[in-house]
């Protein structure tokens, strides 16, 4: 059994919980961070619609989709001469 920080055991059930938790927490987090850039893209709404969507309904096979044809964050680089020092 594994020990809680109070020094009381914590049963197998308590601990797959609280890994089932913390994995989807972290799914959550990316899946915040590619809407986000998906959102950034220059594409249509209904593609950027599309995309979130695939993202949010699968999550860990639309990773890897998103990965491979997605769109990325900023289409074009700032054109500024600040930004381009």
């Amino acid at each position: 059994m594994k020990a809680l920080a109070g020094g009381m055991p914590m049963s197998t059930g308590t601990f797959v919980l609280l890994c089932a938790a913390l994995l989807g927490i972290a799914v959550a987090v990316v899946d915040l961070l590619l809407i986000a850039a998906i959102y950034r893209s220059h594409k249509s709404a209904g593609s950027k619609f599309a995309w979130a969507a695939l993202v949010l309904l699968l999550p860990v096979i639309g990773w890897g989709i998103w990965g491979r044809w997605g769109p990325r964050g900023l289409a074009q680089a700032p054109s500024s001469p600040e930004h381009s020092k």
